[in-house]
């Protein structure tokens, strides 16, 4: 689950108990389910050209609440599909989705069929934009100055009672900007609405079973839309599997540790290796602490680059950027580091593409999806000495995202309590699901992972020995094969299986 305000250069975007009472559709309470309106139902998708010539779009109406589909105004959701190149060899439709939550999808469909010509051969890839988020209807919170203020006001690190104090005022002002300008939108904006969008969208498709495939918080809609829609579905590929067998609370507070190994365990020792070039030590504890030294140098005296003011904040930031991909992310997180050490040494450019690269994580369209999903998909604890001490505890011992629980949490206790049901993933009634993860990725965390694939019964888990977030078209070749071979052939290992990880990277080249 990446957290970013743009293209990232650092690759990739975060992330229970009885179904509700309330029937779903699809599932085998259906009969009790609401009718949906003709005016979803029997709606045209108007194919048009977008993006590029190989991708059509579509605006799609969907009710703002399936449970109520006659009330309310409608929401629009942007669709897209990239149609199989070879129609004598299609087999179906392949749907994907984005991570985040709060990134968008519809443009994905061109750049995996690109990548993986026997899938575009065989599916019509399509993907979209869910519920609040890009080119379909947005919920909308505060102007990107309230949201850079969370990650640029002082240091995440500081404990006092002001600092505490400040974090909690700008998580109350900014969910009660959240209330006022979403429109009454926000109860609506959670995953399980958002399945019910996709059956939808597989419906207008005219198909009565999709495949599907997603990264990150994608596969928390694969999960939930495989569980509540189990005959619509024919294969499933989960890539880097979100963590909700506990709910997002219990899934955001384990992800401090996770960024803090992948970034002692892997960034640290290979900083450590390729001294001659970076020239920040040569063990990971003299890495540790040259990273340290400039944390606390940009706390006392925060750096003007190119206009822009550097505080440790921003430097967190980066670091947790840096470790979702060890290739893109090492090698660009540690000249930076030199960069900041000695600004004057750097060629205009470098310091214009370091400001870039330093921006605050979340654009405002983002941080606010984000967080109608994550504080409205499951229950938060709304007790604030609760997330003091707790938050307190994460700094100290996993600082590099720890510093940051309290933003977080603070924001989710002071959410709108939520309606949505509660969905078990159990893999009841499913084919064999294909689920890949790393054993050190920072943002879906391992044991997350396993916990996911207990309990979806059926699954097959492909463990990569590496830590990078996102497997499938990121340069293992292994991976890819596993996927390919499922979705064109249905063909699954016998038990779980592995694949090794990819060379981390060369040090950049210096200049």
């Amino acid at each position: 689950m990446q957290l970013l305000r743009k293209p990232a250069r650092w690759a990739v975007a975060v992330a229970c108990g009885l179904l509700a009472a309330a029937a779903l559709p699809g599932t085998a309470a259906s009969a009790a389910a609401p009718s949906v309106p003709d005016r979803y139902r029997l709606q045209h998708l108007d194919w048009q050209p977008c993006v590029s010539d190989t991708l059509e779009c579509a605006t799609m109406a969907v009710p703002r609440d399936w449970y109520h589909p006659g009330a309310g105004p409608s929401l629009s959701i942007q669709v897209s599909r990239h149609r199989a190149t070879d129609p004598a060899k299609k087999r179906g439709v392949l749907m994907m989705a984005a991570g985040g939550p709060g990134s968008s999808g519809y443009k994905r469909p061109a750049n995996l069929a690109r990548q993986s010509p026997g899938i575009a051969a065989a599916y019509d890839v399509v993907g979209f934009d869910q519920r609040g988020v890009g080119a379909s209807t947005n919920v909308v919170c505060s102007d990107q100055a309230t949201v850079d203020a969370f990650f640029t006001s002082g240091d995440l690190r500081d404990r006092s009672e002001p600092a505490i104090r400040a974090t909690f005022d700008r998580a109350r002002d900014f969910v009660a900007q959240c209330e006022r300008r979403s429109g009454g939108m926000l109860p609506y904006i959670t995953s399980d609405q958002a399945v019910h969008d996709m059956d939808l969208y597989r419906s207008l498709l005219g198909v009565d079973k999709i495949s599907y495939y997603g990264p990150s918080y994608a596969t928390v809609l694969g999960a939930y839309y495989a569980t509540e829609f189990p005959r619509r579905v024919e294969r499933v590929v989960l890539d880097s599997t979100v963590d909700l067998t506990r709910g997002w609370e219990s899934y955001m507070v384990h992800q401090p540790l996770s960024f803090q190994r992948r970034f002692e365990h892997d960034f640290l020792p290979w900083l450590a290796k390729n001294d001659a070039t970076y020239h920040q030590g040569r063990t990971p504890a003299e890495a540790k602490a040259s990273y340290e030294r400039l944390r606390a140098a940009l706390r006392d005296h925060p750096l003007d680059l190119e206009g822009t003011r550097i505080t440790p904040n921003h430097l967190d930031a980066a670091a947790t950027g840096s470790v979702y991909s060890a290739r893109q992310g090492f090698p660009r997180f540690a000249a930076m580091m030199g960069l900041l050490e000695n600004p004057e040494g750097a060629s205009e450019e470098a310091k214009r593409d370091a400001v870039d690269d330093l921006q605050p994580i979340m654009s405002a369209p983002y941080f606010a999806d984000f967080f109608a999903v994550t504080c409205g998909d499951t229950p938060w604890k709304r007790d604030s000495r609760y997330w003091i001490d707790k938050s307190a505890e994460a700094t100290r011992v996993n600082p590099l995202a720890g510093a940051r629980e309290l933003t977080f949490a603070a924001i989710c206790a002071n959410w709108p309590g939520t309606h949505a049901p509660r969905i078990e993933v159990t893999g009841k009634g499913l084919p064999p699901v294909l689920m890949l993860n790393s054993t050190l990725d920072p943002a879906t965390y391992y044991e997350g992972a396993l916990r996911v694939h207990r309990n979806f019964a059926g699954s097959r888990l492909i463990t990569v020995d590496d830590g990078d977030h996102g497997q499938f078209q990121t340069g293992n070749a292994c991976a890819d094969a596993h996927v390919e071979k499922y979705l064109l052939d249905g063909a699954l290992p016998d038990r779980d299986s592995t694949c090794p990880g990819v060379p981390l990277p060369e040090p950049a080249a210096r200049g």
